[in-house]
Parts: C-alpha cells; sequence; structure tokens
C-alpha cells in the first residue's frame, strides 16, 4: 500500500510539473502575442505528436514524452547580415539554422513587424522573462498558501536542549567525565530560556542568532536571557569553533562558531513579507547549488556507479523530486496537513528552482535571450549616443554552437540523474 501511495503521488507531483512548464511557456506566449509575435506552435512534451487543435495562426498540442516543453516564437533569428564576410563554419551552421527558420517566415509577416527580433528591446526582455517570471509567481502564492493558511515550522530563540559537554569522539553520543563543558552549560543557559541579546545586539529571530553565533567563532559570548519572566545576564563565555553544516549548502560543513544548543520550534503563521524572506533564501541556496550543479552531477553518478547512498543534498530529477513527493505523502510519521503543507511547499521549490535555472545567461535558457538583448540594446544605446551608424540586430543564430553544447550537457545531466533516481533515489525517512 506505501509503494503505490508513493507511485499515485508521485505521478501527481509529476503532473503539477508539467502544468507548471506548461504555464511557463504561456507565460512567454501571451506577452508575445501581445506584442504582435507570430506564435506558430505552443506544445507540452516533445517527441511526437499526441493531440493538437489550431486556434488563429497558432497550433496547441501535446507531445509523447511529458519531459518539458515549447513555445514557437517566430522570427529569433534575424535575416543573414548584409555585406560579405569571411565564410566559416560557424557562420554556415548559424544560416543554416537561420534558413530553416525562415521558411515559415512570408513577406507579412517581416512587413508587419510580426518577427521576435524586430521587436524593441524591452518588449524583447518582456517576452523572454514572461516564462521564469510565472515560475517565481507560482512559487510566491503556493507558498504564501501554506504560510498563510497552515503555518511554517520555524526555529524559536526559546532554547530546547542544552548540550553539556563537547564530545570530540564520534562513536559516542553520552558526555564522559572527561569531556568538557560545552559553552552554553558554562554560562547557565537552560530548557525554556529565552535569548534576548547576544554580545549586546538584541535578538529578534533564530537565523539573526545563529548567525551572531557562528560569527563569533572563538570569541568571548555575553548572553541576555528572559526567564521565567525575569531579564538575566548570563556568565559570559567563549564559544567554540566547530564544524558545522553550510548556511548555504547544509551538504557541507564549515568552520563557525559553536555554542551547544537547540532552539524550540513552533507552527508559525506569516504573510507576504514572511514568504519574500523564504524565497530570497532559497535563492541564494539555489544559486550556490548552480553554481555547484555540474561537479555535484559527476559525484551522484560516481555514487551510483560505486554503490555509495545518496544524500539528501544531491540534486535531483524531476522523477527524484516526484518520488521525494510521493515518499512524504506515504510516510506514516507525518500527520495529513503537514503532508499537504510538505507535497505543496515542494512544488513551489521545483517552480522557483526553474525559474533560477531559466535566468542562468547561457543560450538555450530565457536568461540567453535575456542577455543577447541587453546586448544589443546597449550597443544601439551607444551608437545612439556617439552618433554612429545603428549597429543592427544582434545575431543570435551565432550563439547556437553554444546554445547546442549547453543543451546536450543538461540532456546528460538530466538522464544521469534520472538514472540515478531510479537505481539510487534518495531516501528522506
Amino acid at each position: 500500500m506505501e509503494t503505490l501511495t508513493v507511485i499515485a503521488f508521485g505521478i501527481a507531483f509529476f503532473t503539477l510539473i508539467m502544468v507548471s512548464v506548461a504555464l511557463h511557456e504561456i507565460g512567454h506566449m501571451v506577452p508575445a502575442k501581445l506584442f504582435g509575435v507570430r506564435v506558430p506552435r505552443y506544445f507540452v512534451g516533445f517527441g511526437p505528436t499526441l493531440w493538437s487543435t489550431r486556434r488563429g495562426d497558432t497550433e496547441y498540442g501535446i507531445k509523447g514524452f511529458p519531459l518539458g516543453g515549447f513555445v514557437q516564437l517566430l522570427g529569433m533569428y534575424p535575416p543573414r547580415p548584409d555585406g560579405r564576410r569571411r565564410r566559416t563554419r560557424l557562420a554556415d551552421f548559424a544560416d543554416a539554422a537561420r534558413d530553416a527558420e525562415w521558411e515559415d517566415i512570408t513577406p507579412d509577416d517581416v512587413a508587419n513587424q510580426r518577427l521576435f527580433y524586430q521587436k524593441k528591446t524591452w518588449q524583447k526582455l518582456i517576452v523572454m522573462a514572461g516564462g521564469p517570471m510565472m515560475n517565481l509567481l507560482i512559487a510566491f502564492f503556493l507558498l504564501l498558501g501554506v504560510t498563510a493558511g497552515y503555518g511554517v515550522v520555524r526555529p524559536q530563540t526559546t532554547i530546547a536542549y542544552v548540550q553539556q559537554c563537547i564530545i570530540t569522539d564520534a562513536s559516542r553520543t553520552e558526555c564522559s567525565a572527561s569531556d568538557p563543558k560545552s559553552p552554553a552549560a558554562q554560562a547557565g543557559l537552560q530548557v525554556g530560556d529565552r535569548i534576548v541579546s547576544f554580545n549586546g545586539t538584541p535578538v529578534s529571530s533564530y537565523s539573526q542568532l545563529s548567525g551572531l553565533i557562528r560569527a563569533n567563532l572563538g570569541g568571548e559570548a555575553r548572553i541576555t536571557v528572559e526567564r521565567n519572566g525575569q531579564t538575566v545576564n548570563l556568565t559570559p563565555v567563549h564559544t567554540v569553533v566547530s564544524s558545522v553544516p553550510g548556511t548555504l549548502d547544509p551538504g557541507t560543513r564549515v568552520q563557525a562558531g559553536w555554542l551547544g544548543v537547540s532552539p524550540d520550534r513552533a507552527l508559525v503563521r506569516g504573510g507576504p513579507i514572511d514568504v519574500l524572506s523564504d524565497m530570497w533564501t532559497m535563492t541564494a541556496q539555489s544559486a550556490v547549488a548552480l553554481v555547484q550543479f555540474p561537479a555535484r552531477v559527476w559525484n551522484v553518478v560516481a555514487d551510483m556507479v560505486t554503490g555509495q547512498p545518496r544524500s539528501p543534498y544531491d540534486p535531483i530529477s524531476i522523477v527524484g523530486a516526484s518520488t521525494v513527493a510521493g515518499q512524504v505523502v506515504a510516510s506514516g510519521e507525518v500527520s495529513w496537513p503537514d503532508k499537504i503543507a510538505t507535497f505543496v511547499s515542494l512544488l513551489a521549490s521545483v517552480n522557483l528552482f526553474l525559474a533560477l535555472f531559466n535566468f542562468i545567461p547561457l543560450p538555450p535558457l530565457d536568461g540567453g535571450h535575456i542577455a543577447g538583448a541587453l546586448y544589443e540594446g546597449a550597443k544601439r544605446r551607444l551608437a545612439t549616443l556617439f552618433g554612429r551608424r545603428d549597429p543592427g540586430f544582434f545575431d543570435t543564430a551565432r550563439l547556437l554552437p553554444v546554445a547546442y553544447a549547453v543543451g546536450g550537457l543538461l540532456l546528460l545531466s538530466g538522464v544521469a540523474l534520472i538514472l540515478a533516481d531510479i537505481i539510487s533515489p534518495v531516501q528522506i525517512f
């Protein structure tokens, strides 16, 4: 029964991701049509067409492999530049792709300014940013629904546990007589104390307190707590430098200050400001993960080949994310309200990651087209400023080798992660 639940809700999660992808493409299509760009095709999936219908001059449909989607904006490649230029394989490759697209372009499309390359820079930016922005909006409203409607479990400044000693032997979990006292024990911290200041800095949240403790390294710590309604200044101590999980990359260990306490946790409701704060933290963590993505994929493949267990911080594919969502729902350790909240939060995090991923300034990602539009706009603005001839459109076709190289790398990475998620899936329970 548990396996069936994992499969059923995994499929449901996968379907919702595909809905998010479809909405991403709508984020491109709607502004493109508003600005007069001809949109011949809008499809969810790739491969053979399973179903399609035509509305106006756009064919809408579903294809056989539901691993993405696309919207065709006519005129992504400007016409071949005028004048002579040295013939190279790169130029021939670009011209071949350009010629293939221009087979669908009619004289009316050119005359009526219905081609993407003919649009103003700000219009191009809106069209290309529309897809990732759609994913950001989906992530925001999903997280807002969870945060405002149910709440998020957040660490508090109230102490739930005080570690009494510093254990240097990883094989033990209990204190021995020879172990030195932890800084928290030396200071006299007690369960139920609410930390109100650290080294004279008022404390309003546990994330702030954690940052202060980490940054303190081995320095003096002067702690003030609220205990039984009274303000108490504790005995000054020194925090110790210890190996702790990284803030932006919990899968790594960093040297930081350590006090020896664990916070109380509470289900707290919030509003849009709280959601934006959470999304900012998730964005910073995702940015680190994106920088490390190639190395992490390589490590996942190496671990899969050698039989090493997966880390919960490893990158996963859409299949892996769907499996994790199914595991959450199937778990008997989580209440149904928590299951639903976690399920929705996972979907929001995937949408946020999709948005950030697509903003990477490399073709064929949306960020690559955004970078191209900005480059074109900057060249034209500088030409106007210095009274020079209009440099014309940026020839995006010449970036096709880069687009194919990046696309090939993403395809290989995706296949590798899907295999890893099938052979050695991440286990969160």
